[in-house]
């Protein structure tokens, strides 16, 4: 088989770990070699004894195509003329013991539908992006101080056509983003849309790192999707998983008869929990594989962030282990330190070549500075997802309200940490699935009351410092919980309730998009001070959100029962404006509330020089500004 070459140059950066455009080299790609149209086709195979292309063009046949060896390199190479788009491949690989295994191409950027698993031959280059604007201001966009609100999606139960069948990438664009438009968030996220086999792993055990699920279309057809949202102005994060991958023996397993990609012993290659296997990140050309990943998508894909699953599996050697079932690292400690140094790598090229781009990190434990800069010591993350505070959130609202007062601890710890890392506070797919039930199912008490929680709850995340997400139905509360396997429950929308909660989300997201006190200073301590966080008897906490000169207070009622006369401590004079109430009659509230202007009195009350008096309503929160 005839053969373009490929440079030393590349095969060097590879062995290196530092090819960032590996995507252009490794895997398959139509091209010219001496005047002939063909396919080169190039694997990473070391511990074969021999490679070879199979694939719809030679009927399978393992011996008509064979590679050659780069020595030194454990790449194999070949051009096969006469193929081009569209052709169907595997690597037919022979092991040092000389046993045959037919795998699919690790950097294929395209695949049949499962339980199909060629890879296919994917030609790029010709799709017309029309994006340049949203790219450059990308570019110099200030990230932590401007609103970041990011609608939570899993693309195979959004919506359903009218047939059954699950939405195509150009029909998810047709209908999602004006969706999203209305709701007013700034972001969507994708739960992984690469390719994996299946269903029910919602695309989190990944088995085609380059390649975007061909389950609702072509690689084109999502850059359609993607090139859509940036012309509405709604960024797109997607969730990668470098945390570990499946055990499915079509793709990474023992890609060439060895542990590869994974370690050889079980200790540090096998995830017990999930029944997946553990990266080698102290192997080169398997850290260059997963950072060529992050970079493809960011590239190829104009993805704006990614949100890397599962970072706290990734940074401990005993992650889920029993003493014994785990090695120490060097020193003795329990820290993955090649997988620290990964993920900082990973940060640092992102971030470099791609300006404004988000790295979010799903990490659940107290790693200090995940999202501070590697040269201090920091793991390099523009933000990370504060589990802390979804979790005390969701317990204490869990608590009947009698009981709240005895839980306080919950709603005021978090602030305690709330601007050591840079937070996304998440309500995520993690929370309404697996027998957790629906959001609105954690709030107790009957039908009206989880519905004013629930409400409360959005208006708390809202305006509680952080990035915000939320996962789809959630923000039409919808009751059953979520399955991958159906689409959301929206024939909810025809009851003015279920309406109620919806408004109320797009109403929090143009108040945190619109009122620079909201989201100006989510990161910094300065841009956040309680009023009173002591009234655990009535259940009762008010605080200041500031940034840039302006300033909102905010007040919240965690009880059912409505305060009359309530006092509360202002930080200036003159006449004050309820913006914002989330027991409105338009959100399906009681509609108990403050008339305008309230003027604040020269009362010192809560250490302030200025108070004013306020009805408070039942499991209702307030949004208060300076009056214009």
């Amino acid at each position: 088989m005839d053969s373009p070459t490929l440079s030393e140059f590349d095969l060097h950066l590879f062995a290196e770990g530092r090819h960032w455009h590996i995507y252009n080299v490794l895997g398959a790609h139509v091209c010219r070699n001496r005047g002939v149209e063909g396919v080169r086709f190039a694997v990473w195979a070391p511990h074969a004894s021999a490679v070879s292309v199979a694939g719809d063009f030679n009927e399978w046949n393992a011996g008509i195509h064979p590679m050659s060896l780069y020595e030194g390199t454990g790449v194999w190479s070949g051009f096969i003329p006469g193929i081009g788009n569209g052709a169907l491949y595997k690597f037919a690989i022979t092991t040092d013991k000389g046993r045959q295994i037919l795998k699919t191409d690790p950097y294929g950027q395209a695949f049949e539908l499962r339980p199909s698993t060629a890879a296919v031959v994917t030609e790029r280059g010709h799709f017309g992006w029309g994006d340049g604007d949203w790219l450059a201001r990308r570019g110099r966009w200030n990230w932590q101080d401007s609103p970041i609100s990011i609608y939570e999606v899993h693309a195979a139960s959004w919506r359903h056509h009218g047939s059954g069948r699950w939405l195509t990438y150009r029909e998810l664009a047709d209908q999602l983003i004006p969706y999203v438009l209305e709701l007013g968030f700034t972001h969507i996220e994708l739960l992984p849309v690469t390719e994996h086999p299946l269903d029910e792993s919602w695309g989190y055990q990944t088995t085609g790192y380059y390649a975007p699920t061909s389950r609702f279309g072509t690689p084109d057809d999502l850059r359609y999707l993607v090139d859509q949202c940036h012309r509405h102005n709604i960024g797109v994060i997607l969730d990668w998983v470098p945390g570990h991958f499946p055990t499915d023996e079509h793709a990474l397993a023992r890609f060439d008869g060895s542990a590869l990609y994974e370690h050889e012993d079980p200790r540090k290659g096998r995830h017990q929990d999930w029944g997946t296997l553990i990266y080698n990140y102290g192997r080169h050309e398997v850290r260059n594989f997963l950072i060529g990943s992050a970079l493809f998508w960011l590239d190829a894909f104009h993805i704006d962030g990614l949100r890397v699953d599962a970072v706290a599996s990734m940074l401990y050697l005993n992650y889920s282990r029993k003493e014994g079932e785990w090695e120490p690292n060097v020193h003795g400690g329990h820290e993955n330190l090649e997988a620290i140094e990964f993920l900082r790598e990973l940060n640092q090229v992102c971030q470099s070549r791609f300006p404004g781009t988000l790295i979010c990190a799903e990490e659940s434990t107290s790693w200090p500075r995940v999202t501070r800069p590697p040269e201090i010591g920091g793991l390099g993350f523009n933000l990370k997802w504060n589990m802390g505070w979804m979790h005390d959130t969701l317990d204490y609202l869990a608590q009947d309200p009698v009981y709240r007062q005895y839980h306080h601890d919950k709603l005021t710890f978090g602030l305690l940490y709330a601007f050591s890392e840079n937070f996304l506070l998440p309500l995520s797919h993690d929370e309404v699935v697996h027998g957790k039930g629906s959001l609105i199912n954690k709030m107790t008490g009957d039908e009206w009351q989880q519905r004013a929680t629930l409400r409360v709850l959005f208006t708390y995340m809202f305006s509680y410092p952080g990035a915000k997400l939320l996962f789809m139905g959630g923000e039409f509360g919808q009751r059953r919980e979520w399955s991958e396997s159906r689409e959301l429950d929206w024939s909810l929308l025809a009851y003015p309730e279920h309406q109620g909660i919806k408004k109320l989300v797009q109403d929090l997201n143009g108040i945190y998009r619109r009122e620079v006190s909201l989201h100006g200073a989510c990161f910094k301590p300065d841009g956040f001070e309680w009023i009173d966080c002591h009234d655990s008897p009535q259940s009762v906490i008010s605080f200041l959100r500031t940034a840039k000169g302006e300033t909102s207070v905010i007040v919240v009622n965690f009880t059912p029962m409505p305060r009359h006369h309530y006092r509360i401590g202002l930080p200036e004079g003159g006449n004050w404006r309820e913006i914002f109430n989330s027991d409105s009659e338009y959100y399906g509230g009681s509609n108990l509330g403050n008339p305008y202007p309230m003027p604040a009195d020269a009362q010192p009350w809560m250490n302030r020089e200025w108070s004013v008096e306020l009805t408070l309503p039942p499991l209702g929160a307030i949004i208060l500004r300076p009056a214009l």
